[in-house]
Parts: C-alpha cells; structure tokens; sequence
C-alpha cells in the first residue's frame, strides 16, 4: 500500500496518513494557477459563427475563426467573477419548517489592469465593436476616442451600450485544460483609474455585469484549436505511479507504487 492514501468516506478517514478526496503529490502541477489562466474579450455569446442553433456553430468552428473573433487582455492584475442568486426562505402555516423560493443567478466581474501605452481596458473589452468595423466616432453622442488612438474613456458614449463577452480558460502546468467560461451579455458600468504620489504603477478598474456563465464543453475545446484534456491528467499520473478513480484502479496504482519503472 502507498504511504500516502486516499480519504473518500468516514471508514478510510485516516489524518495524519490520507490526502481527501485525491491524491495530492502531483498538486505543484496539476493546481490552476494565474500564470496559466488565459482571460479573453470577444463577442456577446460563446464565439462561433453569427447564425444557426448551438449544435450547427459548434460544428462549423474553427480555430481561426475563434481568433478572428477573441482578443487575450493582457496586464491583467486581478480578476474576479461573482455569480449571486436571489433566494428567498418562506414558511407555511402549520409547519415549523422552511423551504426556499429561487430567482435567476446574476453575475457580474471585477477586472484590474496595468495601464499601459496601446490599447486601454475600455478599449480591449470592446474588441467585438472594433472588430465589426463600426465607425465609433459617428455617435451622436461625445466620441468615445479620437480619431485613430487606442484610448477609449466616454463611458456615457452610445459604443457602450454594444455588450460584448468574456472567456477564462485554465489550465495546469502540464498544458491540460482544468475547464473554462464564457461570460455572455457583458456590460460595463463602472469604470476608474487613480494614483497616488510614490506609487509604481498606474492602475485602471472595471466593474462588469453580465447574463450567465456559459461553461466551455469538451466539444466546443477541441473546436477552438485546443487538446480535448478536461479533467485528465494522463501521462504525469502513469509517472507518478496512481490514479484517481475505481478500487481497482486504485489497487493498480497502489501496486506502482510498489514497483515503479525506472526512467532513464
């Protein structure tokens, strides 16, 4: 038996000997981590031809196609989506006991950036726009650029009304994709950017609503381009010597374990 096992239930509930849930050894490699987190602005819905139901755009993607329409936002300092959904406890007469009553998850998104020379953070999140060709300067409104800069700031501007989407995929050290959204329907509606005397950095901020998240399906991987690796972990695990899985599984595992192969 490994030194090392697994807790899965009260009965192997051993402290000081078991990892829970799974073995953690490989967890250096196999944990997500921000340097192999990919955050993405594109189109108001998962990327995909404009036209047809899910089964006919996922069909017909490509690789290419999901480049032409995503922009990877870069200098990304911090990052964090919150789903909120309201549930409200209510009781009956005649009963001491509570039951609950649910409305639609509302999600929205916290972005910080570095503020860099090129394109600013209103303008990468509004990639679709510009990918459009539409002319941001015909707005009946006060433009929300100059003609020809990157800098886009006039969030009262009618270009903010136009939603775009967000996607995140994860990945671990090993290239294997740990999963992946799409933020759909994304809006802005707070924007600031503030300094302080001394500091090393200037720091731009957006707040984001948006209608759901939309989780990448295996399929919809292996259209955009990326090795169909959802929740494997393969070869490094073979090396390591177990696998988290059936009894028998384990038991195979264990015996690796016991006898492992030499590398040279």
């Amino acid at each position: 038996m490994p030194k090392t096992g697994i807790t899965r239930n009260l009965t192997t509930w051993y402290m000081q000997d078991n990892y829970v849930e799974r073995v953690m050894d490989n967890a250096a490699y196999t944990a997500a981590h921000p340097d192999d987190t990919l955050v993405m602005a594109g189109p108001p819905r998962t990327p995909g031809p404009p036209s047809g139901n899910r089964s006919t755009r996922v069909a017909t993607l490509s690789p290419s196609t999901i480049d032409d329409q995503i922009l990877a936002i870069g200098h990304l300092q911090q990052v964090q989506f919150t789903q909120q959904k309201p549930t409200q406890p209510v009781m009956a007469i005649g009963s001491g006991r509570t039951f609950f009553v649910s409305g639609k998850a509302q999600g929205s998104c916290t972005l910080g950036r570095l503020f860099v020379n090129g394109r600013n953070l209103m303008r990468v999140l509004n990639h679709n726009v510009r990918r459009s060709g539409l002319d941001v300067g015909k707005f009946d409104d006060r433009p929300a650029r100059t003609k020809g800069n990157q800098y886009w700031i006039n969030l009262d501007s009618e270009l903010y009304l136009i939603p775009f989407g967000l996607g995140v995929m994860f990945r671990d050290k090993v290239h294997h994709l740990l999963g992946g959204f799409y933020a759909e329907l994304s809006m802005i509606t707070t924007y600031g950017v503030g300094l302080t005397a001394g500091q090393n950095m200037v720091m731009e901020q957006t707040q984001i609503v948006f209608d759901r998240l939309s989780p990448f399906l295996d399929h919809d991987v292996q259209n955009y381009g990326l090795a169909s690796e959802l929740g494997k972990g393969g070869t490094f695990d073979t090396i390591m010597g177990f696998v988290d899985g059936t009894a028998a599984e384990m038991a195979s595992a264990d015996d690796k374990l016991s006898n492992p192969p030499v590398y040279v």
